[in-house]
């Protein structure tokens, strides 16, 4: 850690975003200190789920054992017209029914398995960046003070202190309409409607979240977005859901109500000097799909190992401005498609020729896979310094390996996204090239070397042909080799995303 510092990472929030990073730089050996200004977790449940990407993220560092199992949505629909995800790998668009309380306990509990120091009620009210610390004024259960780090996280959600104070500008534009929605307990007659309908006046959403529980979320024409935070009263929730379904739930038993809006923005900079935003605090829609916190935490990974090398002094030149680089235009294309969706899911009959040339696009198997890979997170793309190969800068493919162990060559069986679960980067040896191992040996503290060929029956290659692959620890292909071409390339690119190689005495 740096001398005159309190820690070597602020991240200011608790949410998943957070909790997530605070995790990254523990994996990584990087103290953090998580400041949140609430007292207890919360226990409301915004996102529903969380995309094929994000499972996959979370399975990269052996996570999803810990959520006890889930349903996935293998068909649904882009802005209300139909798309059937299992024409992709994966067969689905994500998970299915897990509320965001889970998800942040998961991630609470994993942060204190690995040392994470969480404070809450500590309240970030000012920061001072400098060329070499940020330093953070607080209030705290024991009053007002000061803590310094290398670097800070604003991970702070939509009104992000870190964004304002940091001084970084959030272009966009305001609310134009306001959803509301509810989880009622011991309500009886509504009829399911899991992927929304248009009614006269708006549209309704329901679905059985319990045993004796619903989740309704309408949008009603007539209300103009409020100015505050502060949700509808019940007595108003009943009272549109009468008027847009001629459903009855005055019954029923509030668990909790909120609202959201199609106020969409996004932070000018993800990065200013020492300060980074991620998740809400960097990006804000419309919250369709669950894809806001799932772009959060993956915003979380690919900060983290990039942030960490930087604490430990080994990042190379440029490599924390790849952080905006790469995830600013991820954060855009929420954006355009969650814009895109409002308009042909919940506006009026105006946008019926709209709807109709839609569905005849999605008629198109080319058209399909492009809208199914923006939603689910599965078509992210990061350009790298070189090379052609089809999988360099996109995810490594999940897919079952029988890698070489021990010294006498024995052979065990793990799983691509298992390679990752130490958040280290990873070279893939495919065909037992011993030049590309030696060309790797200098960065061994940093990269793991891996000996292994994929475990296909069917004779399907995942990996499209390639002899060696550089894997990130966001799980992003960084390198790749065609056979026979040996090393050429490799030592470029572990120099270019984990700087210098370490010569040993």
């Amino acid at each position: 850690m740096s001398s005159g510092v309190d820690t070597d990472v602020i991240v200011v929030g608790a949410g998943p975003v957070g909790l997530m990073l605070a995790c990254e730089l523990r994996l990584a050996g990087v103290r953090c200190i998580v400041l949140e200004k609430s007292t207890e977790p919360t226990d409301q449940t915004r996102a529903l789920g969380f995309t094929a990407r994000t499972i996959e993220t979370f399975d990269q560092r052996g996570l999803l054992p810990r959520f006890g199992g889930f349903d996935t949505i293998p068909i649904g629909h882009f802005g209300g017209v139909p798309l059937d995800y299992r024409e992709v790998p994966g067969g689905s668009y994500g998970a299915k029914g897990v509320p965001q309380s889970l998800t942040t306990a998961v991630l609470n509990d994993w942060a204190g398995e690995l040392g994470v120091e969480v404070r809450r009620g500590w309240e970030v009210t000012d920061l001072d960046a400098g060329a070499d610390t940020v330093e953070v004024t607080v209030t705290g259960p024991e009053g007002p003070g000061r803590l310094r780090a290398a670097y800070l996280a604003g991970c702070d959600g939509g009104r992000s202190t870190v964004r304002k104070k940091a001084g970084i500008d959030f272009p966009g534009h305001d609310a134009t309409i306001e959803m509301a929605f509810a989880e009622v307990v011991g309500v009886t007659g509504i009829r399911p409607r899991p992927n929304g309908e248009r009614v006269e006046g708006g549209m309704v959403l329901a679905f059985q979240q319990g045993p004796d529980i619903f989740r309704v979320t309408y949008y009603d024409a007539g209300v103009v977005p409020r100015k505050s935070d502060e949700p509808p009263s019940f007595d108003e929730v009943a009272a549109a859901w009468l008027r847009l379904t001629g459903e009855d739930i005055r019954g029923g038993t509030p668990r909790w109500i909120g609202k959201f809006t199609d106020a969409t923005r996004q932070a000018s900079q993800y990065r200013k000097g020492r300060v980074f935003l991620a998740g809400d605090a960097a990006h804000i829609h419309l919250p369709i799909g669950g894809q806001g916190m799932s772009a959060g935490v993956q915003d979380a990974v690919n900060l983290g190992w990039k942030l960490a090398l930087a604490v430990k002094g080994r990042a190379p030149q440029g490599l924390l401005d790849t952080y905006h680089a790469e995830r600013h235009p991820v954060g855009a294309r929420v954006l355009i498609n969650t814009l895109t969706q409002r308009s042909l899911y919940i506006t009026g009959e105006h946008m019926q020729p709209m709807r109709e040339l839609f569905t005849e696009l999605t008629a198109l198997p080319e058209v399909r896979t492009h809208l199914i890979g923006m939603v689910t997170g599965l078509d992210i793309r990061y350009d790298m310094t070189a090379g052609d190969h089809p999988l360099l800068g996109r995810r490594l493919p999940g897919t079952e390996l029988v890698e070489e162990t021990g010294e006498r060559g024995e052979h065990g069986k793990t799983t691509t996204l298992q390679l990752l679960h130490s958040a280290r980067g990873v070279l893939l040896d495919l065909t037992g090239d011993a030049r590309v191992r030696e060309a790797a040996a200098g960065w061994q503290d940093r990269v793991d070397i891996v000996s292994a060929s994929p475990h296909a029956p069917d004779g399907h290659d995942p990996f499209e042909g390639a002899a060696a692959l550089l894997v990130r620890p966001d799980g992003h292909v960084a390198w790749a080799a065609r056979p026979g071409a040996g090393p050429a390339g490799l030592t470029g690119a572990l120099t270019h995303w984990f700087g210098k190689a370490v010569t040993a005495a």
